[in-house]
């Protein structure tokens, strides 16, 4: 089975299921939930950083490479949970974090002793005068870009926390690193890499931004980056015949994405893009709410799918990640028609050309945190954005009601299993509160329903894993114009699908010439394929011919 027919389900460790009681989740901890994901049909486990970390940024702020944070197990353990895996015919795919490390690691250690070699590894610039940083750039996180190191009179990028010195990917001795890092994970048998922000290790000036500050254009899809891709493959990963591999590629283009995930680029499988997830921003700011832009979130869908369709390149498809509030929050509804919508937007994610991936919950319809005090949020970007608004004369409930909706936090509350206590994540105190609607919503409750969210996704699933046109059709859109509906055709050979999404409560129809088609799945029990069809709220239709 090759990467096209699989499904990728995402744990984040921290919050997937505590084994020790530490309120922390574990690798023995998952270890003891691989029959459920068994159960569910997936191929492939994501892994969000378990390695050696302060935690400044969960995780993806590593102090070591090699290591294991001992809150989430032993190499043992790992060792373990692999072999446990592959008995389910699980493969494990790891978030490599190759942007930047943890200021505690031992290079920058080093760098900080002034040793040439080390300072090398990193971004340190001269300031353009005393207290002035080399340019204006502005960290993701908020403020400064730059920190400045009185010892050595220097300052060291960071374009996330300060905490998060960015790695110097123009020293060819960082590249090998970095491939001799992916090479000992493949000898413990890991063959599935995510690299985080990967499409930003190119800085290749360092001017001033003249327009958002950002500095973005500066170091996103630079003019090495493909060559540090096709680098990173030849000397790793790609001597590894069941490898998969996946870059997550900020403010990106379809063009650059197209030749990183190339059929024959000899870099990696596919991409992780955002674009749709950007939908409800305000004049592109994160922190700045509006209502989903439901036609440029189809226009953005379809695009991206036929634009690397036409270059034969590869797509993740996905709704939900660590990075990102719940979907069935943002594009659905989360109370009165949970069970739809739910199902709606993952009809519409699983049918399209690309490898879907599930983050832990999502099957189940988990929602939003729903936290009323900043003192429940643990997210670093959340807490500094809330001081942020905060000078910036927001107040409290306003503030409060931005982060309720964009915080990333939204997706790290604990895995719902059952109605216990902590919803059986932990015995202990969780490290961040559990979503108070539990009791309602948790894999105990869906497991005995055979109408559930997850019996819906074990079908969708299975749908990929035994019908090849999902996996290898190409894609056409359709309803390009109607306002309520997004739709979409897959055909290959002689075999055809389309798929029909309503992502609004008001009800619509629409017209489809369905000679010869029957219905494959849909999230109403009575569904009609006729002609003209009356979509309810949420309503996803799937016709085969």
């Amino acid at each position: 089975m090759d990467f096209r027919q699989k499904v990728v389900y995402q744990i984040y460790p921290k919050s997937f299921q505590d084994s020790d009681g530490d309120g922390i989740g574990d690798m023995k901890g998952v270890i003891s939930r691989l029959d459920y994901l068994q159960k569910l049909g997936i191929d492939v486990i994501w892994f969000n950083p378990m390695t050696l970390s302060p935690q400044k940024d969960n995780g993806y702020d590593v102090t070591d490479y090699r290591a294991f944070d001992p809150r989430y197990g032993t190499m043992e353990d790992f060792e373990l949970l692999v072999k446990e895996a592959k008995k389910r015919n699980i493969d494990i795919m790891f978030d490599m974090v190759f942007n930047h490390t943890s200021t505690t690691h031992a290079w920058f250690q080093k760098a900080l002793q002034g040793d040439a070699k080390y300072m090398n590894y990193y971004i340190f610039k001269e300031g353009k005068a005393p207290c002035i940083a080399p340019n204006n750039w502005e960290s993701k996180f908020g403020g400064p870009a730059w920190e400045y190191v009185p010892s050595l009179d220097k300052w060291y990028l960071h374009l996330f926390d300060v905490s998060q010195a960015d790695l110097n990917w123009a020293n060819p001795e960082v590249r090998k690193e970095c491939a001799d890092i992916v090479n000992f994970w493949i000898s413990k048998g890991v063959h599935g890499f995510r690299f985080d922000v990967i499409n930003e290790i190119n800085k290749w000036s360092f001017e001033d931004d003249p327009d958002n500050f950002d500095g973005r254009q500066f170091y996103t899809d630079g003019p090495k980056e493909q060559e540090y891709l096709r680098y990173l493959n030849e000397n790793s990963f790609g001597k590894d015949p069941d490898h998969i591999t996946v870059g997550e590629m900020s403010s990106t283009t379809i063009e650059k994405c197209a030749g990183y995930a190339g059929r024959n680029s000899h870099e990696l499988d596919m991409v992780f893009s955002f674009h749709h997830l950007k939908v409800d921003y305000k004049d592109g700011k994160k922190w700045e709410l509006q209502p989903a832009d439901f036609m440029k979130l189809k226009e953005l869908l379809l695009s991206w799918q036929t634009g690397m369709q036409e270059k034969d390149a590869w797509n993740a498809v996905f709704w939900n990640c660590h990075d990102q509030p719940r979907s069935i929050s943002r594009f659905g509804d989360d109370t009165k028609y949970r069970k739809e919508s739910a199902k709606m937007l993952a009809a519409a994610i699983h049918f399209l050309r690309g490898t879907p991936y599930v983050f832990e919950g999502e099957e189940i319809g988990m929602t939003n945190a729903g936290f009323t005090s900043i003192d429940q949020y643990r997210d670093v970007e959340s807490t500094n954005i809330y001081q942020i608004l905060k000078e910036e004369g927001k107040d409290e409930k306003e503030i409060l009601h931005i982060l309720n909706q964009r915080s990333r936090d939204n997706a790290r509350t604990p895995m719902q299993w059952d109605d216990s206590e902590n919803a059986g994540f932990t015995t202990g105190t969780p490290w961040i509160e559990v979503n108070r609607n539990y009791k309602d919503i948790n894999v105990r409750k869906d497991l005995s329903d055979p109408d559930s969210i997850f019996a819906f996704y074990q079908k969708l699933i299975h749908f990929r894993h035994t019908m090849p046109i999902i996996a290898y059709g190409t894609i056409r859109p359709l309803l390009e114009k109607d306002e309520k509906v997004f739709a979409y055709e897959r055909e290959y050979e002689d075999h055809k699908l389309a798929v029909f999404c309503n992502f609004f409560v008001e009800e619509t129809d629409i017209q489809f010439n369905t000679e010869g088609y029957e219905l494959l799945i849909g999230n109403y029990a009575d569904a009609e394929v006729k002609d003209t069809m009356h979509l309810r709220p949420y309503e996803t239709l799937v016709l085969y011919k």
